[in-house]
């Protein structure tokens, strides 16, 4: 992928060179011809011909306007390729520096949280921070739900099916997130914005009177302007009517000001919006969720959702057009402008209110998909889990599973069956790979259950409950001690294993709080509570004493540990997950090397 993208980047880089070329020439080209039209005006003056200064005014103003739509054409296809340029960057800072555009979730961040604060799974450096690719509001909220709460099998298989199709349409996904870029930084919630704007009963406006007049002033101009012409001059009347319409435009400027200011400026964003929607009604799909999003694109009428965005952003856009005083008094006069556009406006808002909104949720839902879609695409070799069936008796069973936060060059990788046991105790020296293994099965657990694949060559699991303790803390605020903050949360674990069965536990170094011997007697006593209530999961602990629980549970609980090797007098952590209770310790190493000398008694 890292050659995918930086194709992608040295040709869009060759392309921006292009159009900057053109945009420059283009810029000139407008310049020349006014000051090229100045003096063949200035000739035709001379020549006293009307027709010819006509048609001189009138080539000359058809190609300024032409080299004005050109040069807007070519500045939107430059910040399209500007776009397109920083998704490809995005993805070798992602990789290279573990830097993210997008969002890193850290207003997800919940210290209360069943496990996402212990896993990592939002802020820096984090697992969002590795997965985001959404850049709405939305998008973003709904990949953190995908994150903080398990889905049903039936989901998840539905988003691993989706997100892979997706993975295998890298070209198009990186076009839906060039369109959708634009929502970075973007300071209104437009999805919000419209909700309330699609709510508000106070944007009605207009009599039938006023719909009806409204449809037919142009034709009035027209018919004085031929009577004039042809007839018999009425200019008077023409001009007094165009000044009732001013003055009837400017009575009401108030309501019509209460309209703009509601939607104002919106109408590119609208427009943009509609370009990423067209982009998914024309895809072809093959998957049942994203042939289900894609259904959903449709109107009441069956009319495409990016048409219907497509008119309101060029309604909004229109209605602008009152924001310049000399165009907007023109237009009134003539053809009730500002009237002719809310009326529309309000139409717009009959017509689709019940449909729009739901295709806010549907790009976001299509960019948590990417999300998950370009997970997969980076890590080709990361597998896609088996979600098994039945938590109670069905178990976990991981081949070379590794931590998807820790660099693969220096990773090591682990394999781990649950097959013959419910809880694993796993006892081990300081540093050598207890936490990060429970965190590498928790981690990884969670991003199965989003859908997304695992860094791992293989995985099975059933859905459960994620709930671990590990980073537990006082909290001077609140005047909670350690202890009384591992009180608390062994009480919530303790609680939801009672209440759900399907409850998978974490738990790394209990009772951390209290002295060497309350700790062992009380994490003894939590262990057998566990098992007690038929609760699953992983205990990491340096009490090589609570290894005996094995003899008296067996085939509920098993050792496991993570040993060090001395060689020379240096230690050597291979990192590996082993069968039964470790025997090497390293305290008194650790602190040899800071000029300790432990000695027995």
């Amino acid at each position: 992928m890292k050659a995918f993208y930086n194709k992608n980047i040295q040709a869009t880089k060759e392309e921006l060179q292009v159009l900057e070329k053109n945009i420059n020439r283009n810029s000139l080209m407008r310049l020349a011809l006014i000051l090229i039209g100045a003096a063949i005006l200035f000739q035709t003056f001379q020549m006293n011909n009307i027709w010819v200064l006509f048609a001189a005014v009138f080539t000359i103003v058809l190609g300024f306007a032409y080299l004005v739509l050109r040069q807007s054409k070519l500045e939107k296809l430059r910040d399209v390729k500007k776009a397109f340029l920083r998704v490809n960057e995005n993805e070798l800072h992602v990789d290279e520096h573990s830097e993210n555009m997008y969002a890193n979730g850290a207003e997800f961040e919940d210290g209360k949280h069943a496990y996402s604060s212990d896993l990592d799974i939002f802020g820096e450096k984090s697992l969002f921070l590795l997965i985001n690719r959404s850049a709405t509001v939305e998008g973003t909220s709904l990949l953190a739900s995908w994150l903080s709460i398990p889905a049903s099998k039936s989901e998840i298989l539905a988003r691993q099916e989706a997100s892979a199709e997706l993975s295998s349409k890298r070209e198009w996904t990186q076009l839906l997130q060039t369109k959708l870029l634009f929502n970075l930084g973007q300071k209104v919630n437009i999805k919000t914005f419209m909700t309330r704007y699609m709510k508000d009963e106070s944007l009605n406006f207009g009599s039938s009177f006023m719909r009806l007049y409204v449809k037919v002033a142009p034709f009035l101009f027209l018919a004085g302007i031929f009577v004039s012409l042809f007839v018999t001059p009425i200019w008077n009347y023409l001009l007094l009517l165009a000044i009732v319409h001013l003055i009837w435009s400017m009575a009401l400027g108030g309501k019509v000001s209460y309209f703009s200011s509601r939607i104002d400026k919106i109408g590119v964003t609208l427009i943009a919006y509609s370009d990423a929607i067209r982009m998914v009604e024309g895809e072809k799909f093959t998957t049942s969720l994203n042939q289900k999003l894609q259904s959903e694109l449709r109107t009441g009428k069956q009319e495409n959702l990016s048409l219907a965005f497509r008119g309101l952003g060029s309604l909004v856009d229109k209605l602008d057009a009152r924001n310049n005083i000399l165009v907007g008094a023109v237009l009134n006069m003539f053809l009730l402008w500002d009237f002719k556009q809310v009326l529309a406006i309000v139409d717009w808002k009959k017509n689709y209110e019940g449909d729009v909104l739901k295709a806010f949720d549907i790009i976001s839902e299509f960019e948590a998909l990417i999300s998950l879609a370009t997970l997969k695409s980076n890590f080709e070799t990361w597998a896609t889990p088996v979600i098994l069936d039945n938590p109670q008796s069905d178990r976990i069973s991981a081949l070379e599973i590794n931590h998807p936060l820790i660099n693969n060059k220096i990773a090591v990788a682990n394999d781990y069956s649950a097959h013959d046991h419910q809880l694993a105790l796993i006892t081990g020296s300081n540093m050598a790979g207890k936490s990060t293994f429970l965190r590498t099965i928790g981690i990884n657990a969670v991003l199965a259950y989003a859908g997304a694949v695992v860094c791992a060559k293989e995985l099975a699991l059933p859905v459960y409950w994620l709930v671990s303790y590990m980073r537990i803390k006082d909290n001077l605020n609140e005047s909670t001690s350690t202890f009384k903050a591992e009180l608390d949360r062994m009480k919530f674990i303790l609680e939801q294993l009672e209440k759900d069965g399907n409850t998978y536990v974490l738990i790394d170094e209990m009772l951390r709080g209290t002295n060497s011997v309350d700790k062992y007697l009380g994490s003894k006593a939590i262990i057998r509570k566990i098992l007690a209530i038929n609760g699953k999961g992983m205990v990491a602990t340096h009490d090589l004493q609570l290894a005996s629980l094995e003899e008296e549970y067996e085939g509920l609980l098993k050792n496991f540990h993570f040993d060090i090797q001395v060689k020379d007098g240096e230690m050597l952590f291979d990192y590996k997950l082993k069968n039964g209770k470790c025997t090497v310790f390293n305290a008194s190493l650790l602190l040899k090397g800071i000029g300790v000398h432990v000695q027995n008694d």
